[in-house]
Parts: C-alpha cells; sequence; structure tokens
C-alpha cells in the first residue's frame, strides 16, 4: 500500500500523518481501529484477519517502505 493511500486512511479515521513514517503511521491507525499495533512483525502468521493491512503486511513484511 502506498504512502498516499494510508494518508488517506488516516485523515478518514482523524490521524495526524504529518511528518510520520508510513509503518507508525499505519500502526498508529490500527491502534484507532482497534487492532493490534503489529504492522511488519508478523512472520507469515496473523490472526488479525479483518485489518485493511493485512494483505500488505503479510505480502512484503517489510514495514521500512
Amino acid at each position: 500500500m502506498k504512502m498516499q493511500e494510508v494518508r488517506k486512511i488516516a485523515k478518514q479515521l482523524g490521524v495526524n500523518s504529518f511528518g510520520k513514517k508510513k509503518v507508525d503511521l499505519i500502526r498508529e491507525i490500527q491502534r484507532k481501529e482497534g487492532y493490534f499495533d503489529c504492522y511488519g512483525t508478523a512472520e507469515g502468521l496473523c490472526d488479525q484477519e479483518q485489518c485493511i493491512f493485512r494483505q500488505s503486511c503479510l505480502g512484503t513484511n517489510d514495514a521500512r517502505r
């Protein structure tokens, strides 16, 4: 997922995205949505099936992008 898309989601949720790295912003969004703030830490296994970042996280597992 591109940063522009992440910022759009953040804005919809009322999360300030200014000056934040992608991984930090995604984790803040995860907390806001009631999920664990675990983006980029899964090692092929994730029980947060409704998280909108799940596919991105498991697909690349590179939170530094």
